[in-house]
């Protein structure tokens, strides 16, 4: 007999927003109630102790189990989010579970209060196929492999009529991983298989495989053709780690650019030309690394490789840990996120000084980032946590923008009354892309638009999946039915989940990233410089408004040529260090004035 740990994290916004005083019940099978919590100002937990078979029951593929055992999770939050259950919570002997609940807000109509899942049994344990080969030979492609900030995840085989997900990569791939192998193995086992993982689901990407087939998702959680993925589910601690340290690496052949199609089976009830995945577990016993796990199943030239070109996040890993007495440009962003990151996780200490210098506190408030994630808890700022923060910097401000951008457009309390369809521009449409963007990081079956009021078919598909969601008539046009019921959710999430204040009542400086902001640029730095133009703007009509969507187009260029035509600059359209320093500068002052 052994025991495990569980500790449910519960946020909405796509992590942006903890929840603070969500109650969860913990049950057994026959629904007594074993625990009852209550999250903390980070939404989560406390670490509790459950009972789990013995961990030598899943080290040998012949063993009949039991494996683990299961329970049952309710978190709810009467009178603001529906209520969440999640059947049949894996717990592991001597291995931490790490539950994500992400809630969402009320929609307003009283119906679908309660959202319910059961989690499968592990994809090892219920394999009846090997995932089917590719059939044509793929192209090269001349253009560099990026790692997606996230991956849309198609809930059922390519044709079915299921719901899409959009997911952080990362977690995708810890989702992945906690859904096929059993996080007890060794180690090197461990890493063998989620590089398999990273480099099948980065090779899907790469190829455009279903997107260039007209499909509107990456990959599928059919594991007939792709890898399980069960949405909702709990991850495992030390999985999680492994994937933080190492989802930008992924294995290729010699001389290849694109990610290797990695294909594997379990290796018992079903062989294939591939990685056996038990059988990764003797190869590490026996004390191989793991790239030799690997070229034991696939060509000896297979590689691994690392890409710091990660889409849409905003700045690359500096190259080197940042620890205490470390200095410079990345200690002061990293400080700057981390401040940012605390108006929303207040447990996380302030610091005071924005120096560049990696002191106590600096390490004290990574500590605490670091607990509250599920990260080595070192105060060493690694690949893993270095992106990590990265990601939570970015959906904290997204939020915040876009709730700013909001009040700028006017909603107003009547939706509107004219239809709207693909082909049409204007306004309204710009309201709608508004409206579906703020929706979408509540809820993940709904994709972000780029807001250029111009109804295109990545619009048509934003409300189509909207429509599904909701339950409305799914297509695609946006009628009075659907305006009302945009603007019920809106208000709903609007006042169920608030976004706090930008910087609790102190300016944000944010640092000149090192390189020129210019057309063509992407990125955080981009988003950075179009909500201070559009803040400043606001005092400022001349400066048009621009989306806050991280590309730096022709009317990025624009306002920004304005901005310096206004403050005595040179009018080229480039944000240099002058410019940029001017821009924060005229920001927080405008900031000032209407706070």
């Amino acid at each position: 007999m052994g025991y495990g740990h569980l500790i449910v994290q519960v946020d909405t916004g796509d992590e942006a927003l903890p929840v603070h005083g969500a109650t969860v019940l913990i049950k057994d099978g026959g629904g007594n109630v074993l625990h009852k919590l209550i999250t903390s100002e980070s939404g989560r937990t406390e670490s509790i102790k459950l009972y789990a078979p013995d961990k030598y029951h899943t080290l040998d593929p012949n063993d009949a189990g039991p494996f683990y055992s299961v329970y049952d999770v309710e978190v709810r939050f009467d009178g603001k989010f529906k209520t969440r259950i999640i059947h049949d919570v894996e717990i592991f002997d001597s291995e931490e579970t790490i539950l994500p609940v992400h809630l969402h807000p009320l929609a307003g109509d009283g119906k679908d209060d309660i959202e319910e899942i059961t989690i499968p049994k592990p994809d090892i344990l219920n394999k009846s196929q090997a995932k089917e080969a590719q059939r044509e030979v793929i192209p090269y492609i001349p253009r560099d492999v990026i790692i997606p900030e996230f991956i849309t995840v198609k809930l059922g085989r390519p044709d079915s009529s299921a719901r899409t997900v959009r997911v952080r990569f990362p977690e995708y791939i810890k989702n992945v991983a906690s859904s096929e192998i059993f996080p007890t193995w060794p180690e090197a086992a461990l890493e063998a298989n989620i590089l398999a993982q990273i480099s099948f689901a980065l090779n899907r990407v790469f190829t455009e495989w279903y997107r260039s087939r007209g499909y509107n998702f990456d990959v599928t959680n059919s594991t007939a053709v792709d890898q399980a993925y069960v949405d909702g589910r709990n991850i495992f601690g030390n999985i999680s780690k492994i994937v933080d340290n190492m989802f930008t690496s992924f294995a290729r052949r010699q001389g290849r650019l694109e990610p290797f199609f990695a294909q594997y089976c379990n290796g018992t009830t079903v062989t294939c030309s591939g990685l056996s995945q038990w059988g990764t577990v003797p190869l590490a016993n026996r004390g191989m690394t793991p790239i030799q796990i690997l070229r034991n199943y696939y060509p000896d030239d297979i590689q691994i490789v690392t890409s710091d070109n990660i889409q849409n996040v905003a700045e690359s890993y500096p190259g080197t840990p940042l620890r205490e007495g470390s200095s410079g440009e990345s200690v002061r962003m990293l400080q700057q996120y981390l401040n940012r990151i605390r108006v929303n996780y207040p447990l996380i200490p302030q610091i005071t000084n924005l120096n560049g210098q990696f002191d106590a506190t600096t390490k004290r408030a990574v500590e605490t980032f670091q607990g509250i994630f599920n990260l080595t808890k070192d105060g060493v700022v690694g690949r893993g946590t270095w992106y990590r923060i990265i990601q939570l910097y970015v959906a904290v401000t997204r939020l915040a923008a876009m709730d700013s951008e909001g009040k700028w457009i006017g909603l107003g309390a009547i939706p509107p009354t004219a239809t709207i369809r693909e082909g049409n521009r204007g306004s309204n449409v710009t309201k709608l892309q508004f409206l579906l963007n703020y929706i979408s990081e509540f809820y993940e079956s709904i994709e972000p638009v780029i807001q250029d009021s111009s109804f295109r078919k990545s619009t048509t598909d934003a409300v189509r999946a909207f429509q599904r969601q909701f339950g409305l008539n799914v297509d695609g046009i946006v009628g009075p039915n659907t305006w009302k019921k945009l603007y019920s959710v809106y208000e709903s999430i609007s006042k169920n989940a608030p976004t706090p204040p930008s910087s609790g009542g102190t300016n944000v400086n944010e640092p000149y990233p090192g390189a020129l902001v210019r057309l063509g640029s992407t990125g955080n730095s981009v988003r950075i410089v179009q909500e201070a133009l559009n803040a400043v703007g606001s005092v400022r009509p001349s400066i048009s408004r621009v989306s806050v969507d991280g590309i730096f187009g022709p009317l990025t260029q624009n306002a920004v040529r304005e901005f310096q035509r206004i403050f005595g600059l040179q009018a080229d359209g480039i944000v240099g260090p002058i410019t940029w320093d001017r821009l924060i500068k005229e920001r927080n002052s405008t900031i000032r004035k209407t706070d």
